[in-house]
């Protein structure tokens, strides 16, 4: 497929995967409506990276805008539709609840009508590790129940999945779920653990750790995810004859539909990133140690099973290699050697 709309194109997921189609020779539009959830200089830099490609148009738009997005189809007509745009963030929807309603529920909804009406060939949408919520059955499998979540951000998660597979069942959209777990590296998100951390240690402050640093987490890091996209892109999902309405599996169906769990499928200890960190900038990170956040879970741990069967790729960058990379961005990035330079002359 040569013409595919990327939402969130700004956004660290969405950034990775267009540069990745830009350079093998796909046409893409991307959208992104550059709130300032986090960093707008950084989601402006993202765009600067992948603006040079002649294959690539953006557009400034929101998700809940429901004619614009009506227009964008209208005019652009893509072939696929990769949805990476949302608001993220599970302590962030505590306090500003309407957030993820208006774009992850009312937007996806103005995704879904676009593919409907076009003659969309393929869906494919951002789910989380998040919707696993009270779930401890590890490694989560994409088999799984999730009817428990337990944070409204992981709530309109399972709402998209939800809302897809109904489009799917009505109108025989071909839809791709994708469940990612804890997403890290080069043009990360600001608001992330690994990404907090390494700036408040350069800064000489205290680092918030949770739980007192009893956590695990299936880092995967931005590569694989791109990589694991690519093969699922030109994996049509066909209906299947396997399933079974007496015994229900969530991810499969008798409409074109599946899900699909993309994580390392190796749970690392936060500790560990945190050592890891502090080995590549040579810092020992001062810590403050606090009890578990509203909306958090123990551990993730993705069951790849699906992925690996469908698309023969599994993901597999190491937690220490990954943050390696990731370092070498981000002193590039934020110039770390001029400005501790400039905090000794000072």
């Amino acid at each position: 497929m040569n013409r595919i709309l990327v939402t969130g194109a700004a956004g660290f997921i969405g950034h990775a995967f267009t540069k990745r189609l830009l350079e093998v020779g796909v046409d893409v539009l991307g959208i992104d409506n550059l709130n300032d959830y986090y960093d707008v200089e950084l989601k402006k830099a993202r765009l600067a990276d992948i603006q040079g490609f002649e294959t690539f148009e953006f557009e400034e738009l929101n998700l809940a805008d429901r004619e614009g997005m009506e227009q964008v189809f209208k005019s652009w007509k893509p072939k696929a539709v990769v949805n990476l745009a949302a608001q993220a963030g599970v302590r962030y929807s505590i306090d500003h609840p309407h957030a993820y309603v208006d774009s992850n529920v009312q937007g996806f909804l103005n995704v879904l009508e676009g593919c409907r009406h076009n003659n969309v060939k393929h869906l494919i949408f951002a789910s989380s590790s998040s919707v696993y919520g009270a779930n401890t059955t590890v490694p989560f499998a994409v088999s799984h129940n999730v009817d428990h979540p337990i944070s409204l951000y992981a709530a309109t998660k399972k709402a998209n999945e939800l809302m897809a597979h109904s489009y799917s069942h009505l109108y025989r959209l071909p839809c791709t779920g994708l469940r990612f777990f804890t997403v890290y590296g080069p043009w990360g998100r600001p608001d992330m653990a690994y990404f907090k951390f390494t700036k408040k240690i350069y800064a000489g402050e205290p680092i918030d750790i949770y739980n007192d640093g009893d956590m695990q987490r299936d880092f995967t890091y931005i590569d694989d995810i791109v990589q694991s996209m690519l093969g699922l892109m030109d994996h049509i999902p066909q209906p299947s004859d396997a399933w079974d309405p007496q015994k229900p599996d969530p991810s499969y169906s008798n409409a074109p539909y599946r899900l699909y769990n993309i994580g390392n499928n190796n749970p690392e200890p936060l500790m560990d990133l945190i050592k890891f960190l502090e080995e590549e900038t040579g810092i020992e990170a001062k810590k403050n140690f606090m009890p578990m956040q509203p909306g958090d879970v123990y551990a993730t741990y993705a069951d790849t099973d699906a992925l690996v069967k469908d698309i023969g790729f599994k993901p597999s960058t190491s937690l220490k290699d990954g943050i390696h990379r990731f370092m070498e961005w981000y002193k590039m990035f934020y110039d770390v050697e001029a400005e501790q330079k400039k905090a000794v002359a000072e």
